[in-house]
């Protein structure tokens, strides 16, 4: 099938779409223009100014903390201002419920929230368990996408005492 060529109509319109919209994730690769951007805009339509760039500040959670943390992680010494348990929860109700805990403890001015979501799942053979660890599955990028992710210094797996492989330690950063 023949691939059809935009009008100049078309064109304009392509070139003041792309200049209004923006991508979800900053960094992403943006939208390739329409080969022909000399066409002037339809009638009644004013093409949208173009948004300066900001760098977003990072969200990412570090990798390292210092030895301190490090050392308390490791040793089990680590005691959570606060815990939940996600157990038995369906997705939605897990999610809102780790954005409710995220809130209440950045308001008390607590930094340790351990957040036990069952450990992942086993390598099963014929998808038996295909619904197991889904809440563990999604805990990432809730916590990365979470309104609360600028204040988020580190997540770590929990010493076993605190549950392992099945918790979480959600170290968050003071206040500024």
């Amino acid at each position: 099938m023949a691939r059809r060529h935009l009008s100049s109509e078309e064109q304009a319109l392509w070139s003041a779409l792309t200049r209004s919209v923006w991508p979800l994730r900053p960094g992403s690769r943006p939208i390739d223009a329409p080969p022909a951007l000399a066409v002037s805009a339809p009638p009644g339509l004013t093409p949208a100014p173009l948004r300066p760039t900001v760098p977003s500040p990072s969200r990412a959670p570090a990798a390292t903390l210092d030895s301190t943390w490090e050392r308390r992680i490791r040793s089990g010494t680590l005691v959570p201002d606060m815990a939940i348990d996600l157990h038995g929860h369906s997705l939605s109700a897990a999610h809102a419920r780790l954005n409710q805990a995220l809130a209440t403890a950045l308001s008390r001015d607590l930094r340790i929230l351990l957040i036990v979501t069952g450990k992942p799942p086993k390598a099963s053979g014929f998808g038996r368990d295909a619904r197991r660890g889904a809440i563990r599955a999604e805990i990432g990028h809730w916590l990365e996408t979470s309104a609360y992710a600028d204040r988020i210094a580190s997540v770590r797996l929990a010493h076993p005492r605190h549950g392992g492989e099945g918790a979480l330690y959600v170290i968050l950063r003071r206040k500024k």
